[in-house]
């Protein structure tokens, strides 16, 4: 054997070595990165996965007090509505008595008022009649005459 085939054959060898060296260099080192990337990976989108998973089961959830939510909307614009036309009634109710009191008080008032003007009217219309009597009678009656009218109206009075 010569130089020349020791030569090809060492690098034959070396060649071999190192391509084990490569080999045994990847089972050690980067295969091992290669799966923990690749299991990190994994549990990233098995995470991202449950998380999609969780909110469409909160979105199913979100959803249901939505339509809850509008349901008791609408109840409370129908409690509204009916608690609404109770006060309005009640409100005209209470204005309609109060009118009607009203009206009442001032019909009474009206008849009050009647009864004072009458009476107002009879004071006057006595006084003036009075007076018109006691200026005619001064010249019509003489004491003879007055004297028999007192007695008349004290018998008319002490009979009652």
């Amino acid at each position: 054997m010569n130089y020349d085939d020791v030569a090809f054959w060492s690098q034959i060898a070396g060649f071999v070595a190192f391509a084990l060296a490569l080999v045994w260099a990847s089972f050690k080192w980067i295969v091992p990165a290669v799966s923990a990337a690749q299991k990190a990976s994994n549990d990233r989108i098995q995470l991202a996965e449950k998380r999609r998973d969780a909110m469409q089961g909160s979105l199913g959830a979100l959803r249901d007090a939505i339509e809850e939510a509008k349901r008791d909307s609408v109840t409370m614009i129908e409690r509204v509505k009916e608690r609404a036309n109770h006060e309005r009634s009640a409100i005209v109710a209470e204005a309609k008595s109060a009118g009607e009191r009203a009206i009442a008080n001032a019909q009474g008032e009206l008849g009050r008022a009647r009864a004072e003007a009458r009476r107002k009217l009879r004071e006057e219309l006595a006084s003036k009649a009075l007076d018109i009597a006691r200026g005619s009678a001064a010249s019509r009656i003489d004491a003879a005459v007055n004297a028999k009218l007192i007695e008349e109206f004290i018998a008319q009075v002490s009979r009652g």
